[in-house]
């Protein structure tokens, strides 16, 4: 069941559920497109597209932030109320782009490859196979910048969060946690497990876009060799643990 509650005096949260479901993630993204400033869709009226100031999905929310001075949380309620009514009934197609990925799994770049393999009671090979043979969806952006919740992996190779988060984990380290799976996007602390680095830059502030991925996005990740790796501009940092 869809609700809404107001944040505070410019912005509320709709809440779409309590679990993570891809089918949720579609309705999310179809929402925004129909939010966004200079949409094509006359399905909400201009005031309240050309008012809103901030859009952030997630994986089963959606918070949004609007100028007070010139709408009543009322007005964006009302009009939201009716979309909850009519949304199953809108034809939008919502487009969904395939990014594929290279990647050098190998213990120089993925430290805690033989830990998940040991864990897992699994070969090194296999758990590269698992995590590479599927095709993922972005379920949400956040985090760090560009920073991409990927899911899910397979149920032989999830795995819990370190108990110790590192302090800096190289751009391009490639990590699960749980039942996900992401690239992050720049040097930066997390607790991930790590098992390879994608050489491809994921995040820069001097593009358009920033960074490649939208929610809703398919990857798929294809595993390189060391001489690929560095080709593509990989780094390999011998001074992280």
């Amino acid at each position: 069941m869809i609700t809404l509650a107001p944040i505070t005096e410019d912005s509320l949260i709709i809440n779409f559920d309590d679990k993570i479901d891809l089918s949720i993630t579609k309705i999310i993204m179809q929402l925004v497109e129909l939010l966004k400033p200079g949409s094509s869709s006359d399905f909400f009226p201009n005031i309240i597209k050309e008012n809103i100031l901030e859009i952030t999905p997630s994986y089963t929310r959606l918070f949004i932030q609007y100028r007070a001075s010139q709408l009543k949380y009322e007005d964006i309620d009302a009009e939201l109320q009716r979309w909850t009514k009519t949304h199953s009934s809108l034809q939008k197609k919502t487009l969904s782009c395939l990014h594929e990925l290279p990647v050098y799994y190998h213990r120089e770049v993925g430290l805690d490859l033989p830990h998940l393999a040991q864990h897992h009671q699994l070969t090194q090979k296999e758990i590269i196979q698992y995590h590479s043979q599927k095709e993922y969806h972005v379920y949400a952006i956040g985090f760090a910048p560009g920073f991409a919740f990927l899911g899910e992996v397979d149920a032989q190779i999830a795995t819990p969060r370190r108990d110790s988060p590192r302090l800096n984990i190289p751009a391009g380290s490639v990590g699960i946690a749980e039942q996900q799976t992401a690239v992050y996007p720049n040097n930066t602390p997390g607790g991930w497990n790590i098992i390879g680095n994608c050489p491809l830059t994921l995040f820069d502030i001097t593009s358009s876009p920033m960074s490649p991925f939208t929610i809703g996005d398919r990857v798929k990740f294809n595993p390189i060799t060391r001489i690929d790796f560095l080709a593509l501009g990989g780094h390999i940092d011998k001074n992280w643990k």
